[in-house]
């Protein structure tokens, strides 16, 4: 169950108020806010709009509009869906909508423009974006003070003083990873399109204070937001730039609200968005991706957790299914997996022992922050890793019945050389130990012309029944949905063919 649920009944309790004021909210009032109807913006892995869809429509009851190819989707919830809206796995970023432009006219002169956007600011519906705004803020405060009430009771409940110890280490290499290996996530933030993306720039004016002299002055009288505009671009007709648009409808939002600019110590993230005609006005209900939750050692190519949830979902598990990623690297397919399919088994392999190492760490980092978040010590998470040969797997034929894995693409793991005698071996291998007819697999490539060749020499064994496309930090590439077809498996020793071949039976 998702923390932010359990906070849904108390978010509701929140004291709303507008321009600095404070408002005493009744019982009426608490039941008008939580039927409140707002539209939701979030961005997911660029190709997976549709099962982002599918999942919204599947958790929340809701339709969604997709954009395609361009990585978002905007779906209708009432305020006291917000918490399940926070539990969602295929989405990035979150949004609220403050008002959409479907057909935004452009002027042709710059200055004209400028100043239109500058006008808007005054005219924008602002007043119930900013309610689910401060509700969302209000949910972030307490859940940070949990966290700290729940570590500490951890130290007590845990009888093994180890494992606290090894608590507090691995949040210090969690923070360490983020510094040092953000290059490596932020490869796969880039967008599908190209977008040219500004941030308003505002004096900071904070200055360093006590945590707890600022928690009591807050009690005290209002404290003024700071706020940053994020304008998101994408289009070739525009006359101005996006750090243009940014300035000047920043400026014009710091007059509307009296807010003090401040491009990092912000308090508000207003969205600007602009696709050729279309304008979104938005405010930001996430500080940082959603996919950043379950990875804390990183290798060279690790995988978005939101991008292993849309393939995972592509195959379709059922209850008590056997789901192997053969690649693993730092096992972000299983890990995603183990933890939304727990009826499921998964396993995650590698020949690579740092690899290997890499992944055991994240699922005993995982399992310790769900000792944390619990207070007592967990039974486990239905996962294994375990370090093997891709093309000589230690599993009985015919004894999985999900492949899901991330193949390399040649560029910053492998070669396009090797995977051309590499791809055909995976897939023989697959093919193995994967259930006849029953048995899929799911495999993410951008060497597309390598994966074509090495298919059609399995298609006796492998059927397509899809690709979806899919943009992997700023590379096209494709998803496989693959089909294991009833040819048995049959071990080159019962049959008197050549040595080393795989040969097959109806």
């Amino acid at each position: 169950m998702c923390d932010i649920e359990e906070a849904t009944n108390q978010l509701l309790a929140v004291n709303l108020h507008e321009n600095q004021s404070s408002v005493q909210v009744t019982e009426s009032d608490l039941r008008s806010e939580s039927e409140l109807l707002v539209t939701i913006g979030a961005t997911v892995p660029t190709g997976f709009e549709q099962t982002a869809a599918d999942e919204v429509r599947e958790k929340l009851g809701s339709s969604c509009k997709i954009s395609r190819d361009r990585g978002k989707i905007y779906f209708v919830i009432s305020v006291e869906s917000l918490a399940q809206v926070h539990c969602l796995r295929s989405v990035d970023n979150l949004f609220v909508v403050v008002q959409e432009f479907q057909d935004y006219q452009f002027k042709q002169i710059k200055e004209e423009v400028l100043k239109d956007f500058e006008d808007l600011a005054g005219k924008l519906p602002w007043s119930n974006p900013l309610k689910v705004w401060k509700i969302n803020a209000s949910f972030k405060k307490k859940k940070a003070k949990r966290k700290k009430i729940n570590q500490n009771l951890s130290k007590e409940k845990i009888n093994n003083g180890q494992e606290v110890k090894i608590n507090q280490r691995n949040v210090k290499k969690e923070f360490t990873s983020h510094a040092l290996d953000s290059h490596i996530l932020d490869y796969y933030e880039n967008p599908a399109i190209k977008e040219e993306v500004s941030t308003l720039v505002g004096d900071d004016l904070a200055s360093s204070k006590d945590e707890t002299d600022e928690s009591s002055k807050e009690e005290t009288e209002p404290q003024v937001l700071k706020f940053r505009v994020t304008c998101n671009r994408a289009g070739e007709k525009h006359c101005f730039t996006s750090n243009e648009a940014a300035r000047d409808f920043g400026g014009a939002v710091q007059d509307y609200f009296k807010w003090k600019a401040d491009m990092t110590n912000f308090d508000v993230e207003v969205l600007l968005n602009i696709h050729d005609n279309e304008v979104i006005v938005g405010i930001a209900l996430t500080e940082e991706s959603l996919h950043r939750r379950n990875i804390t050692h990183f290798g060279p190519t690790t995988l978005r957790s939101t991008l292993a949830y849309g393939m995972l979902r592509l195959c379709d598990p059922l209850p008590y299914d056997i789901i192997v990623d053969p690649m693993c690297g730092t096992g972000a397919i299983p890990i995603e997996g183990a933890t939304e399919w727990t009826d499921c088994f998964h396993i995650a392999g590698d020949n690579n022992p740092l690899a290997v190492n890499r992944a055991a760490n994240n699922i005993a980092s995982l399992l310790t922050k769900s000792q944390i978040k619990e207070g007592k010590p967990s039974w486990g998470l239905p996962i294994d890793a375990v370090q093997w040969d891709i093309c000589n797997l230690p599993l009985r034929t015919g004894s999985v019945d999900i492949i899901v894995t991330d193949l390399p693409f040649g560029k910053r793991m492998g070669s396009k050389k090797r995977n051309w005698n590499l791809y055909p071996a995976c897939l023989r291998e697959m093919s193995r130990v994967c259930i006849p007819t029953t048995g899929r697999a799911v495999l993410l490539t951008q060497d597309t012309k390598c994966f074509a060749k090495a298919l059609s020499g399995m298609r006796h064994v492998w059927r397509k029944v899809d690709t979806v496309w899919v943009n992997v930090g700023g590379l096209r590439a494709a998803v496989y949905v693959l089909i294991r077809t009833p040819q048995a498996f049959v071990h080159p020793s019962e049959q008197d063919g050549e040595k080393g071949t795989l040969w097959y039976k109806e």
